[in-house]
Parts: C-alpha cells; structure tokens; sequence
C-alpha cells in the first residue's frame, strides 16, 4: 500500500488528463457542497457571526477529513477510493477541455453563444461582453483557475495524500460559498475566506513560477529575462485584493503579453479590476491557445517536481 501512495499521485494525474471530471459519478464536491449547507443552516440558527463561521467551517473540515480518511482506510476498497479521491481533486483535464470549447465558441460562434460559453466559466457578468472581452475573461479564468483547480489540489495531495487534498478542497469550496464580502456573509465566511488565503498562498506562487520555466522551456521571449518577468508579476500580484488570485493571472498576463483586468460586471455592478500586464493589447484567439498550452505544460511540469519532491522526503524520512 506504501507504494501505491507513492504512486498515487502521479496516476490521478493521467486519468484527470485522459478523462477529465467524473461526471458519470457522484462528484465529492458535491457532497461537501451539501455538508456546507447543513452545517451552515444550523449554526447561522445562532447568529451570523465570526465565531459561529469558524466553528462550521471546523466542523465541515472535520466531517469531509473523516469520511475521506475512512474510506481511504478500508481494505482493498480503500486503494480504488484513494485513486477516485485523488484523481476527482484535480481539475487540469476538465479546464483545458471546457477552455478550448469555450474559445471555440467565442471564435466562431454567433456572440449569444460565446457569452454562454464564457459565462459557464466565470463568475462574471458576461451578458454584454464583446469577445475581447469574452477573450479577456476566458484568459484570466483559464489562468487564476490553473492553480486553484491544479496546482493547489495537486500540492496538498503530494503532501498528505487524498485526506489533505480534501481539507483543501472543503476550504475552497467553502471559501467559493461563503467568501463574500457583503452583509450575508462577512462575517460568517470570515474564517473561510481567510483560511483558504493561507491554504493557497504558496501554491499561488508556484504556480506563477512554474509558468514562467515552461514558458522559458517553449522559447516564449518573454520568458528569457526571467527575473524581469518575474518581478513585474510580483508588483501586479499586489494590486489585486486577493493575496493570490494575481500570481498566476499576472504572469500568464506578462509572459503572452496581454493585459488583464479592467472594468467587469459582477451581478450588474461594475467593479474596475486593477490592470495586469502590458497596459496595452488585447486578447485574441491564438493568445488563448498559447495560454492553454502554457497551463498544460507548466502544471504537469509542476506536478513531476512536486511529486518528485515528496517522494525525495519521504525517502528521507524513512
């Protein structure tokens, strides 16, 4: 079994490239989703405070480590479950799948369908977007969700196996439900919302540096000075509100040489987004394709280091 864990992350990552989400199956996030709810529910009962927040998140953190560490522990089941709990964390095939389609659409679809496209991507505001816009949007999804769907997953999964993946996963998905900063959920998603700044921070940052070494290994210019490039996305990454969601949207945005953020609708309010990138050049089709090509390269590069990485520790440990 020792060695199967061993194994086990570098062969969730070959079914997540070859088969993308399980939606055939019942999805895990789905039931954290419904965990979230009920937890929610019962304590908010109590007042929506910060401390009634962080006492759920606990409990929804809890119950979903629990379950994963039990299933995992059975016999023989125990090495299938592992397999599913790993391979369903990770997200890379499915993103680059709906990132091409979406691009597709936003290509040569009629605009009616590449708004819909887009907006099944992001959180957004797409219903009057123009397709540099759509482009835009499609860019900075396909970049920021590189880390929070890959990179991250795959890091907590290296680290601790399917049980740390799925903390993780409860984190960001409650941080994703109840990280709101409006009157509803301030204080009660508190805790969530901070918790999961602290659980991405490093991953955040790999990202953003494994995209720039796969971007040097494609021949990429912007890529050879390296420091430089590396530099500008630390100063963009600040201005975001965020402490990670800029690293890799930020680098994406300086190594293709494309500007991102600006103004964007979210539920029918405009929020100006600080500017990433070059201050001028818009995103087109073949920025999207280059960009694709760039996650895929630079997340399976990321994930050999880190599986590599861990299994160096724990060949040092033992």
């Amino acid at each position: 079994m020792d060695w199967w864990m061993m194994l086990l992350p570098f062969a969730a990552v070959v079914l997540d490239l070859l088969l993308g989400d399980p939606r055939s199956l019942p999805h895990p996030v789905q039931a954290v989703g419904k965990i979230a709810d009920f937890v929610e529910k019962r304590f908010r009962a109590f007042g929506a405070t910060k401390r009634n927040g962080s006492l759920a998140l606990c409990i929804v953190i809890l119950v979903t480590g629990g379950v994963v560490g039990a299933g995992v522990s059975l016999p023989f089941l125990g090495a299938v479950l592992s397999l599913y709990f790993a391979y369903s964390g990770l997200a890379l095939g499915s993103l680059l799948k709906e990132g091409d389609s979406a691009l597709s659409a936003v290509q040569y679809g009629t605009i009616e369908e590449a708004r819909q496209a887009v907006g099944m991507l992001v959180s957004r505001d797409t219903s009057d977007m123009n397709r540099d816009d759509l482009y835009r949007s499609l860019a900075e999804s396909i970049s920021e969700n590189s880390n929070d769907g890959f990179v991250a997953p795959f890091f907590y999964l290296a680290l601790g196996g399917p049980v740390l993946l799925w903390v993780y996963k409860a984190v960001s998905t409650l941080d994703s439900m109840w990280g709101y900063k409006n009157e509803r959920w301030a204080n009660f998603g508190y805790a969530a919302a901070r918790l999961d700044d602290v659980f991405a921070y490093l991953p955040a940052r790999l990202s953003a540096f494994f995209m720039l070494v796969a971007a040097r290994l494609m021949l990429i210019p912007t890529a050879f000075d390296m420091r430089g490039t590396w530099n500008r996305t630390t100063e963009d990454a600040k201005l975001m509100d965020s402490p990670n969601a800029g690293w890799p949207m930020a680098m994406a945005a300086w190594i293709v040489s494309r500007r991102m953020g600006g103004i964007t609708k979210y539920d029918g309010v405009a929020v100006n987004k600080p500017l990433l990138g070059p201050v001028t050049g818009t995103w087109d089709a073949d920025d999207i394709r280059l960009l694709l090509k760039l996650v895929r390269i630079s997340c399976v590069l990321g994930a050999w280091v880190l599986w590599l990485l861990a299994l160096w520790i724990q060949a040092a440990i033992w």
